[in-house]
């Protein structure tokens, strides 16, 4: 009853996503939350719809340009990132497995790309379990860092989308960090809708970095297929309905608050998922590596952000 009510009030607007992400983690390690299978399923499928309905905010050319305007930084910012992994793997002896596991988190969308890379290499659950615990924890931290951050270096609705969709992992996080910054009007949505379409773009990686794991790795036979991301295709369909039917754009506010209350939820949940023996998994060696990548990444991106202007 209690995971109940703590679910329904993450729903509202009294929540933030920081909150909800805490009460879902305090529930968890208190041993108040036995619904760690469902609360999985349905915070992906919260966090895929929201992010579909995030569409609706958004039109094709601005997408368009996004893309063509950040590919060289998207690409270099990944590059980077399984570079300084491959260093990092030498030093720490993490090896190969966990290497491009975290390195395909750090550089793309966190669990998801997680998932499918370690579905193209044929990845041990144990090895994807530790990837994905380092990256929830980092996640976290960056919920609630980054936009002090932000505030601190007088950063733009805009330059603070671009580096949250850059240097967090997960698409739930990035928008509950990026939906509440605000540099100047409280009612611009210019950070979150940035954020969006940056992480989307770089979703689009995963294929790529699926193939070359599974080359780096030179398993036998062919690897297992690779998941396909197919809410991006539907965010898609969502814009284009934006961009060609101009009563969408009416709804723009209120699919903003939706989709934000959606992602609380969806944080609540995925909070809610932690335990103490996921914790205890998160090797210090892998732990490490990922907090060295994640700083590099946001470091290096935060730098060219402010460089920029």
């Amino acid at each position: 009853m209690l995971f109940l009510l703590a679910a329904v009030f993450c729903a509202t607007p009294w929540a933030s996503t920081p909150l909800a992400l805490a009460l879902g983690a305090a529930l968890a390690l208190l041993g108040l939350s036995d619904f760690n299978n469902p609360a999985k399923r349905l915070s992906r499928l919260l966090i895929q719809a929201c992010v579909i309905a995030l569409g609706l905010r958004v039109d094709l050319l601005t997408i368009a340009r996004e893309a063509r305007s950040g590919f060289l930084f998207a690409a270099g910012t990944i590059i980077g990132a399984f570079l300084l992994g491959f260093i990092l793997e030498r030093l720490l002896r993490t090896g190969k497995e966990l290497t491009l596991l975290v390195s395909s988190g750090t550089a793309i969308c966190g669990g998801s790309a997680i998932a499918a890379v370690g579905a193209s290499i044929g990845a041990s659950a144990s090895a994807m379990a530790v990837a994905t615990g380092a990256v929830f924890i980092l996640n976290a931290v960056a919920l609630y860092v980054f936009p002090p951050i932000g505030h601190a270096l007088h950063l733009t609705d805009a330059q603070f989308g671009l580096w949250a969709g850059v240097a967090i992992h997960d698409v739930s996080s990035v928008v509950g960090a990026a939906s509440h910054y605000h540099a100047g009007d409280p009612t611009s949505a210019a950070a979150l809708d940035t954020a969006n379409v940056v992480k989307l773009t770089r979703v689009l990686w995963i294929l790529p970095c699926a193939l070359f794991a599974s080359w780096v790795m030179r398993r036998g036979g062919s690897a297992a297929r690779t998941p396909f991301p197919w809410f991006i295709l539907l965010f898609l369909v969502a814009s284009a309905a934006r961009t060609f039917i101009p009563p969408v754009a009416l709804a723009a506010d209120t699919v903003k608050i939706i989709a934000t209350l959606g992602f609380q939820l969806a944080l609540f949940l995925i909070g809610s998922g932690l335990s103490k023996a996921a914790i205890a998994s998160v090797g210090w060696r892998v732990l490490l590596q990922a907090v060295l990548m994640w700083l590099a990444v946001a470091g290096v991106s935060l730098s060219i952000i402010v460089r920029a202007g």
